[in-house]
């Protein structure tokens, strides 16, 4: 065999010799005699095995590459909302690169909407948003009126890009029903010498709601906040009113009761006089849940 042609195969082993094999190095090669096994056969046979070994390492790094094309899932923070408003449900990040598809689940499995780049129309899907629900083709957003507390959900957004890459975002949905005005009841009022025993209970129908008492001049120790108000009053800090707010996430609602001295209450139970700390730190909730 003459020089160039020994340099176009694929040798892995170095050409027998009539000098016994050499053992030295990382291969061996087998004590063949030359008239056994064909020179070029055996050449041909590593040969292969080597495109095979590449085969082998291609589809290892397949998912390497594929990855980059891969789904992507964006968990965005919750959106609580108070029912009988509407809310726009936003993909986070803006939509720079032109989409071929965009589809809105309110589960893995309902389809909600389907938009398509060719023909640049909107397939509403059956569901309980049928008649409640529009779509934004330019932000991509998902607009529901008249929220409801089934509505909460986690939905989620798949974004089909031009360039193959297929892109989702999960978006959690909490809905919440205003809260009620509650009711306080004196359940005790009891005087000995100077010193009064008050016990107030402020009652709500929802139960997942948060307490807070407040006296004349703000907000009670944290220990006092909870439904019932067990509380010993002495001329030291004597309150002239008591106020109960309760709240959840969204909204919040109060309810006062009024003393005319120490352990006497007044007449008018029920006035709504909203007490002073209360029309100054109300803006501040409002400006925090719009935010």
């Amino acid at each position: 065999m003459h020089q160039a042609e020994r340099n176009s195969q694929c040798v892995l082993i170095s050409e027998p010799t009539s000098q016994s094999p050499s053992t030295s190095g990382p291969f061996q090669a087998c004590p063949l005699a030359a008239s056994s096994v064909p020179l070029e056969a055996l050449k041909n046979s590593m040969c292969s095995r080597g495109w095979e070994w590449w085969l082998a390492l291609e589809l290892l790094l397949l998912p390497l590459v594929l990855l980059e094309t891969s789904v992507q899932d964006h968990l965005v923070h919750r959106l609580m909302a108070v029912s009988g408003s509407n809310v726009s449900l936003q993909i986070p990040e803006n939509l720079s690169e032109k989409y071929k598809q965009l589809t809105w689940f309110n589960t893995t499995k309902q389809k909600i909407l389907e938009w398509e780049w060719e023909s640049d129309k909107t397939k509403y899907f059956r569901s309980k948003f049928e008649t409640r629900i529009t779509f934004d083709p330019q932000s991509g957003a998902l607009n529901i009126s008249d929220v409801r507390k089934e509505d909460s959900s986690d939905y989620l957004v798949r974004v089909l890009m031009a360039s193959g890459t297929e892109r989702e975002w999960k978006i959690p949905l909490e809905v919440f029903d205003p809260v009620p005005k509650p009711v306080i009841e004196a359940k005790q009022i009891k005087k000995v010498d100077n010193t009064c025993y008050l016990t107030l209970s402020c009652t709500v129908p929802d139960q997942s709601v948060n307490y807070e008492w407040y006296g004349d001049s703000g907000p009670l120790p944290q220990e006092f906040q909870r439904s019932v108000l067990n509380i010993t009053l002495n001329p030291q800090n004597f309150s002239k009113s008591f106020t109960c707010q309760v709240s959840n996430h969204v909204s919040s609602e109060n309810a006062t009761v009024y003393f005319t001295s120490s352990c006497v209450l007044a007449r008018s139970f029920g006035v709504t006089r909203m007490a002073s700390w209360l029309v100054v730190t109300a803006p501040l909730v409002l400006g925090f849940l719009l935010t």
